[in-house]
């Protein structure tokens, strides 16, 4: 819809539509804080309680209609029927692409505006069916242990924060008064496991780590205009953070100045008095919760405010304030205007899953894998005799989807895209092989006999959502959810064992999966390993492009795979030392940052428009990059920081990234501005200052290691600042 048709769209309907608005809410031209004042007015105590819950019922003699404020879309509609499914999360973090994930969300909020408009002309107001949606999960992915890390942008808080404004920026739209969707940052804050946990866990941490790790992301999203901010179930320093002094009132809505709503996890509030056991019971939980500006219950808790009120725990006036907030959003969504009077009402169920939608999956599919050996077998060519596939991931549909996914019926699985892509002339044969996460029952050799005739074996392996997600969804889980054993089933390791065994053809390791895990084996093993993660509905097609060369790979890891579990601390243990690429110690299997490509890039010297700088200057820095290969390729650049080492500094922090397409033997500068806030760092106590000494400037396609896997002959270039 060009801008031009809305904007005439909108002044037709603005005409017609307001004269027939009963009361003053009803009236779309009104100011929008007089719209809910005056229907605050008009409301019962019952009926304002009523509206501050997730179900939120009718009230027909104001004709205002019945609306379930929870709905999913991590990496599209989620949980509401047919929808077009993109790569999980961790998956989209992995293109470094905010760019992509804007255009990804803004596909996602079009989709819920027209299966919004189908349900409401059918009467119905499900939960998920709303325009109302909790996410992103900006959490970081502090531990490869945690089953939900899946959702999040991974264990970066720089790389959170931009691929996070960007989803949210999709989501929302560009209209300062009227949203598309409602977006909500999630789970405020410090969250991240255990799952078994999360009812009871207190996560303390340091006011370093707190305001450096834990909370950049979350202002970033307050910054870009998001309208929600989910509170945690647990709870942070001691305090449940759906009732928290430090997290509410003195970081967001003073400090930050955010005037969005708050919502509680589901049934958050109860954990109040049955987990945590901070107040005695629901009226005191209730009434905490309010007057700690949390606005929005999803679940059934407020119903206990009117208690709160009698007894003298809070006010009505309190009461009002807050369910202000819900309705602001509410208007700003259009659920209370006139039907018609928003263009997006109009916006037919054929845009769903879509062509051009489908497209978009595919190519966020294709950025998202990550390449992470390759010892010249790829890219393949199509019409080799022979072909294998086998493993439990092969014909899955599971994999393709992670958690909070939507569904439709054209989702293409591994064995699909790559069949499709295959010569007639070839020949291509299946076989499940092994299951995922025990040995065959019914052990034989077929599989492997047969994939040594091959010139190639595809093996689909790795985990999926069985075994790992959101507590209570992984039935093959041990641990509700989370994976307290970082190896893979060992039944897939000793599969590819007896394969490899006196078999000189090539095998190719495809893995599925959304956290870190033990592959150690896999890349001893394979000749080539690409992680998939859960890539969606066109997961299948995306794989076969690369494979057989149509693009070259160009994921990279936005989390770091250590070698074991004994290099990390414990899991319940916050504290940022000792975990991801910023403060690890030791060498990982894999790092942050890292992906290979078919085509080799090399990093020219990094120069710097100033060598010294001081707390009022800035300094631009520059690196050529050439492709130096044969195929044209895409190249993340990215910028680390390793400030003087004086207290407890990170090693490395990323601070810029840029994505190039380079034609063979062309080159690009790409340049980043240093600014002082860029170079600042957090103190013991929380503050940010800029400390002075030397600052090692790093610019290239890696995190600037030493490691054993092959990162090329020049993988990255650094240059020294002085802060004076």
């Amino acid at each position: 819809m060009q801008k031009l048709k809305y904007n005439g769209i909108f002044i037709i309907l603005l005409f017609s539509m307001t004269l027939k608005a009963q009361f003053p809410f009803q009236n779309p031209v009104l100011d929008r804080d007089l719209r809910v004042k005056d229907l605050i007015g008009r409301l019962s105590l019952d009926e304002k309680i009523s509206l501050m819950m997730n179900q939120s019922p009718a009230i027909a003699r104001l004709g205002i209609p019945a609306y379930n404020w929870w709905s999913e879309g991590l990496h599209g509609v989620a949980r509401s029927g047919l929808a077009t499914v993109f790569p999980q999360a961790i998956g989209l973090a992995a293109t470094f692409n905010p760019v992509l994930a804007q255009q990804e969300s803004r596909v996602i909020s079009l989709e819920a505006r027209a299966m919004f408009n189908a349900s409401n002309k059918l009467g119905v107001h499900f939960r998920y069916g709303g325009l109302s949606f909790w996410t992103p999960n900006i959490n970081i992915f502090r531990d490869p242990r945690w089953g939900r890390g899946q959702e999040t942008y991974g264990e970066d808080p720089y790389l959170t924060a931009k691929m996070g404004a960007s989803f949210v920026k999709g989501l929302q739209g560009d209209d300062p008064n009227h949203l598309i969707v409602a977006a909500c940052a999630k789970h405020f804050a410090v969250h991240s496991g255990p799952e078994k946990l999360r009812h009871s866990f207190d996560a303390v941490v340091s006011a370093k780590d707190l305001r450096e790790t834990y909370l950049p992301a979350f202002k970033e999203l307050v910054g870009a205009g998001v309208e929600a901010v989910m509170c945690a179930y647990n709870r942070t320093n001691h305090e449940p953070c759906c009732g928290s002094n430090l997290l509410l009132d003195s970081i967001l809505r003073k400090e930050w100045g955010f005037q969005g709503h708050v919502v509680t996890d589901c049934g958050a509030i109860g954990d109040f008095y049955m987990g945590h056991q901070v107040v005695p019971g629901q009226a005191e939980a209730v009434a905490l919760s309010v007057k700690h500006d949390v606005d929005l219950n999803c679940g059934d808790e407020y119903t206990a405010l009117k208690e709160a009120l009698n007894r003298g725990l809070l006010s009505e006036k309190e009461i009002d304030w807050a369910l202000s907030r819900v309705l602001n959003t509410r208007f700003r969504l259009g659920l209370l205007d006139p039907l018609g009077y928003n263009p997006l009402d109009t916006l037919s169920s054929k845009w769903i899953n879509s062509d051009g939608n489908r497209k978009l999956a595919r190519l966020c599919a294709q950025q998202s894998m990550v390449l992470l050996k390759n010892n010249g077998v790829l890219p393949l060519k199509n019409n080799l005799p022979r072909y294998y596939l086998t493993g439990p991931s092969a014909a899955n549909l599971d994999v393709l989807l992670g958690n909070y996914y939507g569904v439709n019926s054209r989702m293409v699985s591994i064995l699909e895209g790559l069949s499709s892509a295959i010569d007639p002339g070839s020949q291509l044969q299946y076989k499940p092989g092994f299951l995922l996460d025990q040995e065959n029952p019914n052990p034989n050799d077929w599989t492997t006999g047969d994939a040594k005739e091959c010139d190639v074996t595809f093996v689909a392996m790795g985990i999926s959502g069985l075994l790992e997600g959101e507590e209570g969804e992984s039935i093959a889980s041990n641990h509700a959810g989370d994976r307290l054993d970082y190896n893979l089933p060992p039944n897939q390791i000793n599969f590819l064992k007896k394969l490899r065994e006196g078999n000189s053809h090539k095998i190719v390791a495809v893995i599925t999966g959304g956290s870190p895990m033990n592959l150690s084996k896999v890349q001893e093993l394979a000749d080539a390993v690409i992680l998939v993660w859960y890539p969606g509905e066109e997961g299948g097609n995306a794989l076969s492009d690369l494979v057989f060369g149509k693009v070259s790979p160009s994921g990279h890891l936005p989390v770091t795979f250590p070698t074991s579990l004994d290099q990390l601390p414990a899991y319940e243990n916050y504290s940022m030392q000792g975990r991801t690429y910023r403060y690890m110690n030791g060498d990982p299997l894999y790092p942050f940052g890292f992906g290979l490509s078919y085509t080799h890039f090399s990093f020219g010297p990094v120069t710097l428009s100033k060598s010294r700088i001081t707390g009022r200057d800035s300094s631009l820095c520059e690196v050529e990059v050439t492709n130096s290969g044969k195929m044209e390729a895409d190249e993340l650049v990215q910028l680390y920081v390793t400030p003087p080492q004086t207290g407890n500094q990170p090693h490395f922090s990323l601070k810029g990234f840029k994505r190039i397409h380079l034609l063979p033997g062309k080159s690009e500068k790409v340049a980043f501005t240093l600014l002082p806030e860029t170079l600042k760092s957090i103190g013991k106590d929380g503050k940010s200052s800029l400390v002075k000494g030397t600052y090692s400037i790093y610019l290239g396609g890696c995190l600037p290691i030493q490691r054993s896997i092959d990162l090329g002959s020049d993988p990255f270039q650094v240059a020294h600042l002085v802060v004076r």
